[in-house]
């Protein structure tokens, strides 16, 4: 009986609940939009660090990636001018060879100059640029990350790969790009993408040719000099591919390839009334990275990428002498795997190895032809606890070299300690504090350089503290206020420089340089609606790095060349439903083209204003960007480079098609 009472009370149940499924009405709400703000990873890391988006970098008119690192603080850029001007970083006055660049995860290297020239990329198909200055909060890095002061990353656009079994149709997106401008400027550029289930595959091509010409006004001494800027044309081809495919949830494999030509003219610096030039250079480059990833589970990962790397340079020039030649070759391979676990809850650590073999064959009469073999070990920690976050790694660097002719180079062998501690002491304020001691290795140019070169430098020696505030507070939901400041202070021992000797120049270590600085930025952003916004950044820099190599010197305690005392950048960005308008500033002090702070070594103030007009079209559902920006309003020839006139005032137009 018991069991016929219980079939009928499910009966009755299921009976109820029929009618009620029966009787449910659908109401359709209206849709609910979500609106907030992101927060500027600067506010939440323990390092001071900037970042850059693809949606600000095309709203702000940004060009090229100099132009966007001029926007951070605590950042120098040099430009040699013109359309393909070389671009090189300096960060806090510690030198561009201080200074790392990663791409879409793997480390860009030069083992001849030390020094990345950054108008080898565009910025189409970059969906993020950071800048870290110090430790990074990431301890799931390779080891040859550790080995910067300063980090530059460059991620490119990639879409992600679809995990909904319900979303796996194709998916195609293309866009197209046509810039011209000032200086005979045309670039065509095109983006594809195509994702296939678990496969991803895009691919990036872009040309840029430009003459390069433009008139200038330059004070030399005494003499007011009008002139043409010549031999500053360039041609350049850049692409890439990348293919990532999800093997399942929990393993992925990337691979890319890279390839770039340039022939390019050197203007060379304005001596008095001279403008002659007759300085090419033709660069080839192409490398090819893997990647893998396997995440065992949540409390352990392990990733590992190979990379090959080949460079061609070709430089000629045409003195009083003669005509002159040189080549040179650089090929690279690289390794590196990295091991992440999280042991017990808020603690994370990490074990990275890297290897790298470089070889640099160059023309000159007996060229060493070096050959570079480099070992980096890194252990890390990260913890957190209540309101605490402490980061620390040790670096072990260990390099030997060999040559054809000569005597190599002893090698170099250092451990290099860094930690971070951040304290959030209340919901929108935190303190951090972070030390780094790290050193430059020599670069090959400045061990084997025939002539030159000294293979008995050692490394140059860097120690650098920092202590910070950060703070962001929003406001009734639609005004956003974040603020950093950052003190520094370090110095640098066993400088490499170029010293004179009786008939010629070598490299030796001989400098000092102490540096005391202050990094303050701003954001503001209001909201009023999803066709209504403001925003406005703000960065300001306070740089002495001085020299301290001997008190007997006539430049003891001078700044050292090309490094503003005031530097700074501004910027507004308006967004209504008919046009997006922006107007940046950019500002850099006085400054000395040498070390001995005299009135003749002075390089006047400068700034730069800029204006950008946007404007998108929907046109079904495909979306046309145009845009029209207008740079160097003053029409000054300013000098980043003494002796390299930048242009007047300049403009550039260009449309963008996605599909």
């Amino acid at each position: 009986m018991r069991q016929w009472a219980s079939l009928l009370l499910l009966s009755c149940s299921l009976s109820t609940i029929a009618q009620t499924i029966d009787s449910t009405q659908v109401h359709t709400i209206d849709e609910v939009v979500i609106k907030g703000f992101r927060i500027s990873s600067n506010v939440l890391a323990s390092s001071p660090t900037q970042t850059l988006t693809h949606t600000d970098m095309e709203r702000l008119g940004i060009r090229d990636m100099g132009d966007a690192l001029k926007r951070f603080a605590g950042v120098q850029v040099k430009d040699y001018g013109g359309v393909g001007g070389m671009k090189t970083v300096n960060i806090r006055g510690l030198g561009a060879g201080h200074t790392g660049v990663i791409y879409d995860g793997v480390q860009i290297g030069d083992c001849q100059s030390g020094q990345i020239d950054l108008s080898r990329f565009t910025l189409d198909n970059i969906s993020l640029i950071s800048l870290l200055i110090g430790q990074d909060d990431n301890i799931y890095q390779s080891a040859k990350t550790y080995a910067s002061a300063g980090m530059i990353n460059i991620s490119s656009i990639q879409t992600e790969t679809q995990k909904d079994e319900e979303t796996l149709n194709n998916k195609t997106n293309f866009s197209t790009t046509i810039r011209t401008g000032s200086y005979g400027l045309f670039s065509p550029s095109l983006l594809f993408h195509q994702q296939l289930a678990h496969l991803n595959l895009s691919a990036y091509v872009n040309y840029e040719k430009a003459n390069g010409v433009y008139t200038f006004k330059l004070k030399n001494g005494i003499k007011t000099i009008n002139e043409r800027r010549n031999n500053s044309d360039i041609e350049t081809w850049r692409g890439e591919i990348n293919l990532n495919y999800q093997i399942n949830d929990n393993q992925d494999i990337k691979w890319k390839s890279y390839g770039f030509t340039s022939h390019r003219g050197l203007p060379g610096a304005v001596i008095y009334d001279n403008t002659y030039s007759a300085e090419r250079l033709i660069e080839k480059n192409f490398f090819t990275q893997f990647f893998y990833e396997n995440r065992f589970s949540q409390q352990i990962k392990l990733k590992a990428a190979a990379k090959w790397n080949y460079s061609w340079t070709r430089y000629s020039n045409i003195p009083a002498s003669g005509y002159m030649e040189d080549t040179y070759k650089q090929q690279e391979t690289y390794l590196t795997t990295t091991l992440w676990t999280e042991p017990l809850r808020g603690l994370h650590l990490s074990l990275s190895q890297d290897y790298a073999n470089n070889h640099l064959t160059m023309t000159h009469q007996q060229a060493a032809n070096p050959t570079r073999n480099s070992l980096w070990t890194a252990l890390a920690a990260n913890y957190r606890i209540g309101q605490l976050t402490f980061n620390t790694s040790l670096l072990a660097t260990n390099i030997t070299e060999s040559v054809k002719i000569g005597d190599a180079s002893n090698g170099f062998h250092r451990l290099s300690p860094a930690f971070s501690l951040q304290w959030r002491a209340m919901q929108n304020l935190r303190f951090r504090i972070g030390y780094k001691d790290i050193f430059r290795t020599p670069t090959l140019n400045e061990l084997y350089y025939t002539g030159i070169g000294n293979r008995k430098l050692n490394p140059e020696n860097s120690k650098q503290w920092n202590i910070g505030t950060t703070y962001s507070q929003t406001f009734n939901h639609t005004l956003n206020l974040s603020v950093t400041a950052d003190l520094y202070f370090g110095n640098v021992t066993d400088k490499i420089i170029a010293v004179p000797k009786m008939f010629y120049w070598q490299m030796m270590n001989a400098g000092k340089v102490k540096q005391n600085g202050l990094d303050i930025s701003a954001n503001i952003e209001q909201q009023w609606s999803n066709d209504w916004s403001l925003n406005m950044t703000g960065s300001y820099s306070l740089l002495h790095a001085t020299d301290q190599t001997s008190p007997s010197d006539a430049f003891y305690g001078h700044q050292i060349a090309y490094t503003p005392r005031h530097s700074g950048s501004f910027s507004i960005l308006l967004h209504c439903p008919w046009i997006d308008l922006s107007y940046n500033l950019l500002i850099t002090g006085e400054r000395y083209s040498l070390g001995y702070n005299i009135e003749d070594n002075s390089m006047e103030a400068f700034t730069d204003q800029s204006v950008i007009l946007s404007k998108e079209f929907q046109i079904a559902k495909q979306r046309l960007q145009v845009q029209f920006d207008i740079r160097n309003l003053g029409n000054k020839n300013y000098e980043i480079v003494r002796f390299y006139p930048m242009p007047g005032t300049n403009w550039r137009m260009s449309l963008n098609w996605k599909i």
